[in-house]
């Protein structure tokens, strides 16, 4: 991967990267460019942020009272 990527490359990416997926060199490409480019910083953290929420959702447990509608639900299909 060259060096000076365009904000398309990194967006296209961006996922391998977040997952560690990328070999060593496009990593260190796709963080230098981050560096200098606001926009592609920002997504990044978007994406950063949104993949630990949706981590802490699916740790919750639902309410006793949903638990026994889907219950309800489950047992008359």
């Amino acid at each position: 991967m060259t060096q000076d990527l365009r904000c398309e490359e990194v967006i296209e990416k961006l996922l391998e990267y977040l997952d560690r997926e990328l070999d060593t060199e496009t990593e260190h490409a796709l963080a230098r460019h981050m560096e200098t480019c606001r926009a592609c910083f920002t997504r990044a953290e978007f994406e950063r942020k949104l993949r630990a929420r949706v981590s802490e959702a699916g740790k919750a447990k639902a309410p006793e009272s949903l638990r026994r509608r889907v219950r309800t639900i489950i047992e008359h299909y």
